[in-house]
């Protein structure tokens, strides 16, 4: 496990204050900020996947090749 030492400024202490009120420790606050920050990251890497594949035509052309042929195959 490492250690993390940052500095903070008046905007960081007042929202670090908040998410304590209710006796999370300042090291869970940390943690449950950075996990949820990772989150985020990995959520807007994936969007902006999607639409680079939502934006290219030719994997949208792809996509319908391969719908069509799925269709063509469907035991329904």
């Amino acid at each position: 496990m490492g250690t993390l030492t940052i500095r903070t400024d008046e905007k960081t202490e007042e929202a670090l204050e908040e998410l304590t009120a209710d006796g999370l420790s300042k090291s869970e606050a940390a943690r449950a900020a950075i996990l949820e920050a990772g989150r985020a990251h990995r959520r807007q890497v994936m969007r902006e996947e999607a639409e680079a594949l939502r934006d290219d035509p030719q994997e949208r052309a792809a996509a319908k090749e391969l719908a069509a042929e799925m269709g063509e195959i469907s035991a329904w």
